[in-house]
């Protein structure tokens, strides 16, 4: 498959989406989960996962808050103004304003997610569990719908509490696979509640001297995203074949749990990210399959 997507044709304008070169850099699970789809669906897949890896990657381009409040802010803009003109010389804002109109996707899911990444600039801890399925809901899980509609519309209705579930279980697996870099930072995604029923607060469960808590901490939240890994797969044949390649990534959430189990408190400390081929492979069959 080549890679660079076709353009688009617009009324007065070429409009060139996302290469999916680009989004290789930025996103390359989701670079691979576009060429699992069709050729006609991969321009606006693209379109669609390189603008979530621009506002998911806001923390790692700013140093503080309030550039990055900016930068939200602009794409809040740009998706409200109905002329289109906040995007022009953007090239991805304008495939992203293109995929919106071609694939009628709701932009009231988008100014959500953007709204769910404010989160990701501070160094607030995240409340709760219902507070952060929350916020998968609204990231990845609205991320897996709207390819839905992309892919296979007429169906997409039937994917949605798969897509809410499994949305879930790879936000949580993501944040495992991230808990190096967000110790790092300073930054708890780990709910508070949970870390209070092992009693940790905050502060020790930044600093990690309590191995043995930490660990429970990572037990935990690895068995809340296989709850709801679980759920989406009690669900899965609704989703159609066609919406398939919009649940590839799921297919990563298994070993990162497996994974993350076994590393306890090392989580925090080493990478569990799976190797390259591995993922691939899985996304791969998941694709075919529709099991994940």
């Amino acid at each position: 498959m080549s890679d660079t997507n076709p353009p688009y044709t617009v009324p007065g304008k070429s409009v060139v989406s996302p290469s999916l070169a680009a989004l290789r850099e930025s996103d390359r699970d989701r670079y691979l989960a576009c060429l699992l789809a069709p050729p006609e669906s991969q321009g606006p897949l693209a379109a669609l996962y390189a603008f979530h890896a621009e506002i998911a990657r806001v923390r790692d381009v700013v140093r503080d808050p309030l550039p990055g409040e900016i930068r939200l802010q602009w794409w809040r803009d740009a998706l409200e103004d109905t002329s289109g003109a906040k995007a022009d010389g953007n090239p991805l804002a304008e495939a992203l304003l293109h995929t919106v109109r071609e694939a009628r996707l709701p932009i009231g899911v988008l100014l959500d997610m953007i709204d769910a990444r404010v989160f990701d600039l501070y160094d607030d801890p995240m409340e709760s569990r219902s507070a952060l399925e929350g916020y998968a809901g609204e990231t990845a899980s609205a991320l897996i719908q709207l390819a839905c509609l992309i892919l296979d519309p007429e169906t997409a209705r039937g994917s949605a509490e798969a897509a809410g579930h499994a949305g879930v279980a790879q936000t949580i697996a993501g944040l495992l696979m991230l808990a190096p870099i967000h110790r790092q930072r300073g930054q708890v995604y780990f709910p508070a509640d949970l870390l209070g029923a092992i009693g940790l607060d905050r502060t020790s469960f930044l600093n990690g001297a309590d191995r043995a808590a930490n660990a429970r901490a990572v037990q935990a939240l690895t068995g809340l995203g296989r709850e709801h890994l679980g759920k989406a797969r009690a669900v899965s044949k609704t989703v159609s074949r066609g919406n398939r390649p919009a649940f590839a990534t799921v297919a990563l959430a298994e070993a990162v749990f497996t994974r993350a189990e076994k590393a306890g408190a090392d989580v925090f400390e080493r990478s569990i990210v799976p190797p390259q081929w591995r993922r691939q492979w899985w996304m791969w069959r998941a694709a075919r399959s529709g099991r994940w």
